[in-house]
């Protein structure tokens, strides 16, 4: 593979959170928030500039990068790898968090600057087929919206299923490069926006040092055993139900036949835990 995967820690660091080569970061910005004239950020301020974590405890699963606009705008870009319950209440209290963290007690109610978030969601999550979406506070009725500082972004990675040939327009090209890039071999030809062909640059192997490669490689061995352990919870809550609904069906004294038929448990595994539960 030419190009890392993007949605890796390291990679999502590196290239959204580059000192360097804020243009990234701006492009990326304007063009999933529609940002247009007047209202188009020219400089940002990175909040957590990038730097190689710890392989001790690195963490795969959120990831995320703060920023500040000229006009004082709090943006959080989050890339979220899995699904986790209570996803909502996380994200909510991480946005007012950021919103509120503006002042401290005493000060001016003047001084908070808008906070717009960015979900980047490696999985799906709402019921709507649209892979962006935009939540606003605003009357359920009327649509006005009088509490403007909070406003709430997801990208759905799993719905945005367009080739390079069907996008068009800028926002497409960048969801297009966070989700395909590393099954990619060369930059698409209709690349023509110089903040996501620096990223493009930048997420080629060749332009990293051994010690990011190697950062980079354990941050997916760390997500691949995070999948793992998910997937192993989730086979031993089905394996611990089955067996329930066998002890239940023995307890009722069904044909051992009927036992195996809905529960696809072997016989042997049956009169294993009949004589189990006889002891």
């Amino acid at each position: 593979m030419k190009f890392v995967d993007i949605k890796n820690d390291i990679a999502f660091r590196k290239i959204f959170g580059n000192e360097n080569k804020k243009e990234i970061l701006i492009s990326f910005l304007n063009a999933v928030l529609k940002l247009e004239n007047q209202n188009k950020i020219k400089t940002i301020t990175l909040l957590n500039p990038f730097q190689l974590p710890k392989i001790q405890g690195l963490k795969v699963t959120v990831i995320d990068v703060k920023a500040t606009d000229e006009k004082g705008n709090i943006f959080i870009i989050e890339m979220q790898l899995t699904d986790k319950k209570r996803l909502d209440k996380r994200i909510q209290y991480y946005g007012a968090k950021g919103y509120s963290s503006q002042i401290d007690s005493g000060d001016e109610y003047l001084k908070l600057k808008p906070m717009i978030f960015i979900g980047i969601l490696d999985f799906e999550y709402f019921d709507s087929p649209n892979y962006i979406s935009r939540h606003l506070i605003m009357d359920s009725e009327t649509g006005e919206r009088k509490f403007k500082d909070l406003e709430f972004n997801f990208i759905e990675l799993q719905k945005f299923t367009k080739g390079i040939k069907q996008i068009d327009n800028l926002v497409d090209k960048w969801i297009y490069f966070i989700k395909n890039a590393e099954n990619l071999e060369v930059i698409p030809e209709n690349i023509n926006d110089s903040g996501l062909l620096t990223a493009y640059k930048d997420a080629e192997k060749h332009n990293w040092t051994k010690e990011e490669l190697e950062e980079y490689e354990y941050a997916q061995m760390r997500e691949q055993d995070e999948k793992g352990e998910i997937e192993l919870a989730e086979e031993r809550a089905v394996e611990n139900k089955t067996f329930e609904i066998a002890k239940e069906m023995l307890i009722d004294n069904e044909p051992i036949e009927k036992i195996i038929k809905y529960t696809k448990l072997d016989r042997e595994t049956i009169e294993r835990l009949f004589n189990g539960m006889k002891k």
